[in-house]
């Protein structure tokens, strides 16, 4: 029979940690930790192309994208509150 009281009964209390979520978080912690360790000898094992077909797609996670600055006619600029030099 179906609870339609819209009461919590047994289970987790709120809050409380997955136990499966933080064991599988910390195991797949430690074997990235590894693998970055071994990430000099993993790199000079591959030829020249494949390197840099891996470091193109890990340079997204290291190094911020830049995003693109409009510029329109009437908005004023850095420059315009320099005064000249004398």
């Amino acid at each position: 029979m179906a609870n339609n009281t819209g009461k919590k009964y047994g289970g987790r209390v709120v809050g409380t940690p997955n136990k499966l979520t933080t064991e599988l978080r910390s195991l797949l912690k430690n074997v990235v930790h590894r693998e970055i360790e071994l990430l000099t000898e993993h790199l000079s094992k591959l030829d020249v192309s494949e390197r840099l077909d891996l470091l193109i797609k890990l340079l997204p996670f290291a190094v911020p994208k830049v995003e693109l600055i409009n510029y329109q006619d009437d908005e004023p600029t850095f420059w315009d509150n320099i005064s000249p030099l004398e």
